[in-house]
């Protein structure tokens, strides 16, 4: 029975059912009992294993979903969410990996813009002062949980306006032969805002990666500036590393 892998809902008495089960739950995962892709039992095979109601358990699954733990799949229910391993090598979109690794990506617009190069963005673009760009924010999601933060300028030239974008950025440059194909990218830890945090549903400090791409036309022209601030307990970035010969 699942109530045998992952425990009965002890711990603390007073605290409310919803938290109890997400404690079991969370615990499972982090010690291994319950593995990436596992499937959870229908809510209400669990109401009725644990005894509680199936708006306790939809509470308590809500939570964990949040946090990024497990993953509703549309018609096929609840899994324990595998963590993301991005290529560090390969120059893709956020939604060309997802897409990939089988998982639902979504984008939720902060904001669409369009300004001027700031003096640091100037710099960093090879863009003359008062050159257009525009600036996008959004948060990034795969399987309805959030993973990243992203902040990118893009030289104006490339795109006919900031609604020109929808799901993809990479996919609008793309349409208008703007796409970058080369890319410098640098990672670093980073301790995530009380904001981030809010965005992302974690807690202010908790431990992110930020990736910050500069991406390159094919005659070296700069048209990218993008800093994503990535979940820690969720992504992973692999690299493939071959001795010189």
């Amino acid at each position: 029975m699942f109530s045998e892998r992952i425990g009965r809902l002890d711990g603390d008495a007073h605290a409310p059912l919803y938290r109890r089960l997400q404690r079991a739950l969370r615990e499972a995962i982090h010690a291994k009992v319950l593995g990436p892709d596992d499937a959870l039992p229908a809510e209400r095979d669990m109401a009725e294993e644990f005894k509680i109601s199936r708006i306790t358990v939809r509470k308590a699954l809500d939570g964990l979903v949040s946090e990024g733990l497990l993953t509703r799949r549309q018609g096929a229910g609840t899994f324990v969410a595998a963590r993301v391993e991005k290529n560090f090598s390969k120059l893709s979109s956020f939604t060309e990996d997802m897409i990939s690794r089988g998982r639902t990506p979504r984008s939720e617009w902060l904001s669409k813009a369009e300004g001027s190069v700031t003096p640091e963005e100037s710099m960093t673009l090879g863009l003359s002062p008062g050159t257009p760009v525009y600036r996008f924010n959004r948060i990034r999601y795969a399987d309805g949980a959030p993973m990243a933060v992203e902040y990118s300028t893009i030289a104006a030239f490339c795109l006919p306006s900031p609604e020109a974008v929808g799901v993809s950025l990479y996919e609008a440059l793309e349409k208008t032969g703007h796409r970058p194909v080369r890319a410098l990218q640098r990672l670093r830890a980073v301790l995530f805002t009380a904001e981030q945090a809010g965005l992302l549903g974690v807690a202010p400090k908790d431990a992110g990666l930020l990736i910050e791409r500069r991406g390159f036309l094919k005659d070296g022209r700069a048209i990218e500036v993008t800093q994503s601030y990535y979940r820690g307990d969720a992504y992973d970035f692999v690299a493939e590393l071959n001795a010189q010969t």
